[in-house]
């Protein structure tokens, strides 16, 4: 086949530029809204951090005061609050995001900008749904909170999506179990999260032949649990020296924990816990 007119061969490569400038455009929508969503989950999951352990009076079920009442119930409204920034980023950034990736094909093609905002996002949802009720949340459940009002998914879900993004949960509640203790009353919490994570990863194992990077995770899964068994051992080991109030058993469980941190959000980090 031969050359056609100097105009023709022009027009081609005119219209190869406006695809290639189009998709180049596509990305950086894209790798923007996924950072918008990643900062405001992550903003969310500090709010639920704040919420988690300003109640840690289960340990003493009897001890209930006024403040505490007051505690309980401004927990409650932010947890509402809470609820309310996820659905805001489910229909504003998530939803431009989906305009972007109109078909499976723009997600595959996108793929690697998309995963850390949806990742981030299912990791503060589901620890939303394990606060309130203390189980990990469902994939029929989660695709809900990736959909319209009218329940129309706005952008795929792969089920190793999903699993990558729970994954994550477990370094969330290990600082919940950790600060908990560390802020006192905390101690059965701590334990109940310890023996959660624990089956988090035992269920999670099945899976690492098939999901790209659950291995990875599942080593943090397990350096997570880890931590929390230990700052458990340490709280029984100082407890078994001492039967006294409950005021200075929580006393105790304090100086027995190092609280872990959390890095300030920048440009150059996103807020992850800073671990020895």
């Amino acid at each position: 086949m031969g050359f056609g007119s100097r105009e023709e061969i022009v027009s081609v490569f005119d219209s190869f530029r406006e695809e290639l400038d189009a998709n180049n455009d596509r990305r950086e929508r894209i790798i923007k809204q996924s950072r918008e969503i990643t900062i405001l989950s992550k903003r969310t999951i500090f709010l639920l951090h704040r919420i988690a352990t300003s109640d840690n009076k289960q340990d003493r079920p009897d001890a209930v005061t006024d403040e505490e009442r007051n505690i309980r119930s401004e927990s409650d409204d932010s947890l509402v609050t809470a609820e309310r920034k996820l659905q805001e980023i489910r229909k504003k950034p998530l939803k431009q995001l989906a305009i972007d990736i109109p078909s499976q094909s723009a997600y595959w093609q996108h793929e690697k900008s998309i995963t850390p905002g949806i990742q981030e996002y299912i990791e503060a949802v589901s620890y939303m749904h394990f606060i309130r009720t203390g189980q990990l949340i469902q994939y029929e459940e989660m695709k809900k909170w990736l959909s319209d009002d009218s329940g129309v998914l706005l952008i795929p879900l792969p089920f190793d999506e999903f699993l990558l993004g729970i994954s994550d949960l477990t370094g969330e509640l290990m600082r919940f179990a950790i600060t908990s203790i560390a802020r006192g009353g905390g101690r059965a919490k701590a334990e109940d999260v310890c023996s959660f994570v624990r089956k988090c990863k035992a269920d999670f194992e099945r899976f690492t032949p098939y999901v790209r990077e659950l291995s990875k995770k599942q080593q943090t899964t397990k350096q997570s649990m880890q931590k929390i068994e230990e700052a458990n051992y340490a709280v029984k080991l100082r407890l078994a020296e001492f039967q006294s109030s409950p005021d200075l058993l929580d006393d105790i469980a304090k100086r027995s924990i190092t609280l872990p941190q959390r890095r300030p959000m920048d440009e150059n980090n996103n807020g992850d816990i800073e671990t020895d």
